[in-house]
């Protein structure tokens, strides 16, 4: 019988510790270091790596140049997120909230793969609850095979069997190896389990996507180093009450991780979003205040939103501010322009802003819209609705110029608004364009031609 030990992980971070203490000297945490039992001679797996094998040494100007292979999955927002499909070999960590939608979105990928073999390991759920959500979602294939297993070397048996080609896991934390005798989910599970199913996936050339739960701090649970060691990490955002989701990418070792995909929830799965748009901005019948459209990028696919403020006098003697989808900070600098730069006394005002959609933006090219809402609000006097807005705004009340504005016009024009503001510092040819391009210099020259 192999010998054990017992050691104690803070399960924040993963520091080894040889003894408990109630502070983890890495991290800072408190009371989240906790006591496991780790077997002190390793079983064999049939993953391990061959220590025989000796590396090759390279000369960095002698090492060939390869193309990374890449499977399409035919569905375009997932793909986009990975910079084009999933590259063979590697290993993706998708994590979010409890009934977001991941299990739903990764078994729609499974079942689309129709020319491909598709191994989905689920350590949650029954074969027959799998088998009614495949019924929902309506796809029928018979290349994909559903593994209802928690052990790593059951799962790699049956690997060796039918050989696929993408082995889901879902999800990572209810993983367990006879390695570590600890519980599943705990630090060094699911340290191991991952390092064995990227062993897997280096060796045979096989993706492998994992689940991975989060924490109520909105964090992939288990140790950071878990999102070290795959190359994609994916974040499946939206509220519960939406019917929209976002799938982010936060690392990527094969594209860029600005991409976004937009997916709306519906009771036969997850439909892509190919025009946001359209879907973002809502349906009025008739105009009202604090309301403005800014066109604004997400990496490289431009989309318009809608901004909504309203602005009220302050019933308490702190007035509130208070923003949904963006940053409450820059909300604060651009309230402080306004009345320093432009004169309006909103010191004693409560604003409250909203993003349409449950989206969260952080491009600073929709600073302008901001800023029109507001004084739409202020004033009760709507925009006109043929109207969007594209620039940022400085702290001196200069209209600042922003990157990629022949995308973010020729947006507006196809869907058919008259007019767009920008800045009178980009370089543009106005010439090009069916839709008339008004430029600001500052603040004031926005609020003389609009009110």
């Amino acid at each position: 019988m192999a010998k054990q030990k017992t050691v104690f992980y803070c399960q924040n971070c993963g520091t080894q510790h040889s003894q408990w203490m109630g502070k983890c000297s890495n991290c800072g945490e408190w009371n989240t270091i906790a006591e496991e039992v780790v077997e002190k001679n390793e079983k064999p797996t049939p993953w391990k790596e061959d220590k025989t094998k000796t590396p090759v040494l390279f000369n960095i100007h002698e090492i060939p140049k390869t193309n990374e292979s890449r499977i399409i999955t035919k569905n375009e927002e997932l793909d986009r997120v990975l910079g084009g499909g999933i590259v063979l070999g590697s290993v993706v960590l998708l994590g979010g909230e409890p009934g977001i939608g991941k299990s739903t979105l990764l078994l729609q990928v499974a079942l689309s793969l129709s020319h491909l073999k598709v191994l989905y390991v689920s350590g949650e759920e029954s074969a027959t609850q799998i088998k009614l959500r495949a019924e929902r979602i309506g796809i029928k294939t018979d290349s994909c095979f559903v593994l209802t297993e928690t052990q790593t070397h059951k799962i790699f048996k049956q690997a060796k069997n039918i050989n696929p080609d993408i082995l889901v896991i879902d999800s990572i934390q209810t993983l367990q190896t006879p390695l570590v005798e600890s519980s599943p989910g705990s630090v060094s599970q699911i340290r191991e389990c991952t390092s064995e199913l990227i062993r897997f996936a280096k060796q045979t050339n096989t993706p492998v996507i994992l689940v991975g739960h989060i924490t109520k701090e909105g964090n992939i649970a288990g140790p950071k180093i878990l999102e070290h060691m795959v190359d994609v990490v994916l974040q499946f955002e939206g509220e519960r009450n939406h019917i929209y989701r976002l799938l982010r990418a936060q690392k990527n070792r094969f594209g860029s991780t600005a991409e976004l995909g937009i997916y709306e929830m519906q009771g036969s799965g997850l439909r892509e979003v190919t025009n946001p748009s359209e879907v973002l901005i809502s349906a009025k019948d008739e105009s009202l205040s604090g309301n403005a459209v800014a066109s604004t990028m997400e990496g490289m696919r431009p989309m318009l939103i809608e901004i909504q403020a309203l602005v009220s006098s302050a019933v308490y003697g702190t007035p509130q501010r208070s923003t949904t989808g963006y940053d409450i900070k820059r909300l604060n600098m651009l309230l402080a322009v306004l009345e320093k730069r432009a004169g309006f006394q909103l010191g004693q005002k409560d604003v409250f802003l909203n993003i349409t959609g449950g989206i969260r933006v952080d491009d600073p090219a929709i600073d302008l819209a901001v800023i029109c809402a507001i004084l739409s609000s202020y004033e009760n006097q709507p925009l006109p609705d043929n109207c969007c807005f594209s620039a940022e705004v400085g702290l001196s009340g200069e209209i600042r110029p922003v990157s990629r504005i022949e995308q973010r016009i020729l947006e507006a024009e196809k869907l058919g608004y008259d007019v767009i503001f920008v800045s009178k510092y980009n370089k543009l040819n106005t010439g090009n364009y069916d839709i008339r391009v008004e430029t600001l210099g500052t603040v004031g020259d926005l609020y003389r031609i609009l009110f």
